[in-house]
C-alpha cells in the first residue's frame, strides 16, 4: 500500500473542507429561500382572509345603498384583479404588480366604508360593524405579515448577495428577492378638511 504524501493529505483536507462548506452554503440559502416562501404563503393567506371579506360587506351596505352601484362595481372589479393576480418567483416587478393590484382594492374599500359612513341605519348594523372590525383586523395582520415577509427576505438577498455564498447562489438559480414598498404617494400626508 502506497503511503500518502503530505502535499496529498493536505490537497484531500483542502477539499474536503471545501465540499463542507459548499453543501453547507448550498442548505443554508434553500433554508432562507424556503423561509421567504413559507412568509409570502402568509402574506397571501392573509389577503384571502380580506378577500373573502369584502363579499359580505358589499351585501351589507348594497341593501341599504342601492344606488352606489358604480361602487360595488369597482370593489368587485378590484378584488377580482387582486385575486386573479398571482406572483411566481417574487420578483420586485411582479411583487410592485402585485402590491399596486392590492392598493387598488384599499382605495376602493376605503370608498365602501365612507358610503357605509353615510348612512346612519347601516353604521349602527351590527353586521356593517362587526365586518368593518375584521376588515381592519384583517388589514393590521397584512402590515405584519408584510413586515415579516421583508425581513425574511431581506436575510435571504443578504445571503444571495454575500461573498462567497453568492458564487453558489448563481451557480443554482438563487434570485434576489423584492420587497412590500410604501404606496405611491405615502410620503404625502393625507389632507384633513372640516
Amino acid at each position: 500500500m502506497k503511503k500518502l504524501g503530505t502535499t496529498t493529505i493536505v490537497i484531500l483536507a483542502v477539499i474536503a473542507v471545501l465540499v463542507i462548506w459548499g453543501i453547507s452554503s448550498y442548505n443554508g440559502l434553500v433554508s432562507k429561500e424556503e423561509g421567504v416562501n413559507t412568509a409570502w404563503a402568509q402574506v397571501e393567506n392573509v389577503y384571502q382572509r380580506r378577500a373573502d371579506l369584502i363579499p359580505n360587506l358589499v351585501a351589507t351596505v348594497k341593501g341599504y345603498a342601492e344606488h352606489e352601484k358604480s361602487t360595488f362595481e369597482a370593489v368587485t372589479a378590484a378584488r377580482a384583479n387582486a385575486t386573479g393576480l398571482k406572483v411566481e418567483n417574487l420578483s420586485e416587478e411582479e411583487l410592485a404588480k402585485f402590491q399596486q393590484a392590492q392598493d387598488a382594492l384599499s382605495q376602493s374599500l376605503g370608498r365602501l366604508i365612507a358610503i357605509g359612513e353615510a348612512y346612519p341605519d347601516l353604521k349602527a348594523s351590527e353586521n356593517f360593524k362587526d365586518l368593518q372590525a375584521q376588515l381592519e383586523g384583517t388589514e393590521n395582520r397584512i402590515t405584519v405579515e408584510r413586515n415579516k415577509f421583508n425581513e425574511v427576505a431581506k436575510k435571504y438577498n443578504t445571503s444571495v448577495r454575500k461573498f462567497p455564498t453568492s458564487i453558489f447562489a448563481s451557480l443554482f438559480g438563487f434570485e434576489k428577492k423584492g420587497y412590500f414598498t410604501a404606496a405611491a404617494g405615502a410620503e404625502n400626508a393625507p389632507k384633513v378638511e372640516f
